[in-house]
């Protein structure tokens, strides 16, 4: 039987029945669905119902749960009203925890161990304390009435020094126990810590949680079992990626991964964990299209112009006078297209704000185009890039990827979501070896004749490359001359050797050549453009 919490039944349990008994139990997380930001939690709990109408309490909800997300299952008993409690709740007692339970006996031990310990110090002290007591005491002896003589004062002096010497190597001999009775000291200590860090490990701390009330009824006495399936917002998921490329036999082998973290105030030990791309705490609906209304006026008459101090007097007046109209903030979504859902096949132990705990998913290999891209306007060095189609069958999703050539880590980087069968391209560092350059002989600007009644710029490039590694490599070069959209600004280039592409992924005036470079060659492009425009007119 399913029920959904209504907001009657969260605002209290006014309408509920009379209860003749209350069930204090707690829950155990069984299993965890975790979304981009949030996560479903489902719990479960058995307890002996007796029969007829019962309350059940269940005290170990985190504080932020979302009363309105709340599910429940039952069986062996008939579910009626339910609500969230956070006031007149008992005590939380994790003490049915074996692993607790273990770790505080463990630190109940250890604490026994240093007071036995401080007491062996204690004891020693206490000899060495007591022996120079009396062998201060014996120095002060002096000799009175009959002892006043000679035989007196040698027989007490010989007595002091016989009992002092006695004492003092009394104390001596406590003394050399010491060390050892301090060392025993400080491992009871070090044992005592280690206790202490295991039991706060485990335990779930001092968090705030809340208690769901439950009312059931059962028409006999006998077990029964609750499902609580409830969402809280202090938890997220991201995937991460290992993207190994290997030259030689080109492979691209993608090593997937997630990185979990939640803070609800609790552990989640031993859980059966999901992981969705689907955000149910994110806009749900399509935005609305208002009617846009638009009408035209007489122009504002234009105004004289101002001394340069008023006009900018004038200008700030009108900054502080008219509001500045932003740009739109739109949230853009991280994926599109179906919900993803990784479903892990081992349980998991998620510690409750421990940050990224990595999971491994699982790893796909494709085959990539490799080559080695040069910028010589921008670059020294080339870069290896490989081009891949995703014909795993599966969606990548946007995250971090740690990126690694021939098994050396060259770098990070964020990938967007690739999806099935979609080209993408990934840049795997510098290649020391490939040098490049970009040389200009002639720059030239200004006017064309004495009667010309236009003006021009001429501009000539030589770009290099040059392999100093002792392979071949399979070259993109690639730079750019400008273009223009009117028919006043003439442009006009040229190349040699001409380009492979010309307005490379539709980039107009971008230009790539292709080709393979031997070890020890070197490659050179001659780059031309000219722009003209006419008489009194400006270039931007």
């Amino acid at each position: 039987m399913r029920y959904f919490i209504g907001l009657a039944w969260v605002l209290g349990m006014a309408a509920g029945p009379v209860l003749a008994d209350q069930i204090v139990v707690g829950s155990h997380i069984t299993a965890v669905t975790v979304y981009p930001q949030g996560a479903q939690v489902t719990r479960e709990v058995d307890f002996a119902a007796p029969a007829g109408a019962t309350e059940v309490l269940i005290t170990d909800l985190p504080a932020d749960t979302q009363a309105e997300l709340i599910r429940l299952n039952a069986t062996g008993v008939v579910l009626g009203a339910f609500s969230l409690r956070t006031d007149r709740l008992p005590p939380r007692d994790d003490s049915t925890d074996p692993d607790v339970v273990a770790a505080k006996a463990a630190v109940e031990a250890a604490e026994a161990g240093v007071r036995s310990a401080q007491a062996g110090v204690d004891a020693i002290t206490a000899k060495v304390e007591a022996a120079e007591a009396q062998a201060d005491f014996l120095r002060r002896v002096k000799p009175e009435g009959d002892a006043v003589t000679v035989d007196g004062v040698k027989a007490l002096a010989a007595m002091v020094g016989a009992e002092v010497l006695a004492a003092r190597q009394a104390a001596l001999a406590a003394s050399a126990d010491l060390p050892a009775a301090q060392k025993a000291v400080e491992d009871a200590q070090k044992v005592l810590a280690d206790a202490q860090a295991t039991r706060d490990a485990l335990s779930q701390g001092a968090a705030d949680y809340t208690g769901l009330s439950v009312a059931v009824t059962a028409d006999a006495a006998g077990p029964a079992h609750l499902v609580v399936t409830h969402f809280i917002a202090d938890a997220s998921w991201q995937p991460v990626y290992d993207m190994m490329l290997t030259r030689h036999d080109p492979k691209l082998t993608i090593a997937r991964g997630a990185l979990v973290s939640q803070y609800s105030g609790e552990d989640w030990q031993g859980v059966d964990l999901t992981l969705s791309t689907a955000q149910p705490s994110a806009q749900a609906e399509p935005s609305q299209v208002w009617p846009q209304l638009r009408r035209v006026v007489d122009p504002e008459p234009v105004s004289q112009p101002l001394a340069k101090g008023a006009a900018s007097a004038a200008g700030e007046m009108d900054a502080m006078a008219e509001p500045v109209m932003e740009a739109e903030v739109v949230a853009a979504p991280m994926i599109q297209g179906d919900v993803v859902v990784y479903h892990y096949p081992a349980k998991v132990d998620v510690a409750g704000g421990v940050e990224n705990l990595r999971l491994a998913l699982d790893e796909i290999t494709l085959t990539p185009t490799i080559t080695a891209q040069a910028v010589p306007r921008s670059d020294q060095t080339a870069f290896v890039m490989a081009k891949f189609t995703n014909d795993s069958g599966e969606i990548l999703l946007p995250g971090q990827a740690f990126l690694l050539r021939e098994g050396v880590l060259v770098g990070a980087t964020s990938i967007d979501a690739v999806a099935p069968g979609a080209e993408d391209e990934i840049a795997f560092g510098a290649i020391e070896g490939l040098r490049l350059k970009r040389d200009m002989p002639l720059r030239a600007e200004g006017d064309r004749g004495i009667l010309s009644t236009s003006t021009q710029i001429e501009e000539k490039a030589v770009l290099q490359v040059e392999n100093l590694t002792g392979e071949s490599w399979p070259v993109r070069l690639l730079d750019q001359v400008p273009y223009s959209e009117q028919e006043e600004l003439e442009i006009s280039y040229t190349a040699d050797p001409a380009p492979t592409v010309v307005d490379v992924d539709g980039a107009r005036g971008v230009l790539a050549w292709e080709f393979e470079l031997a070890p020890g060659e070197k490659k050179s492009v001659q780059l031309d453009h000219v722009m003209r425009w006419p008489e009194g007119k400006e270039l931007q």
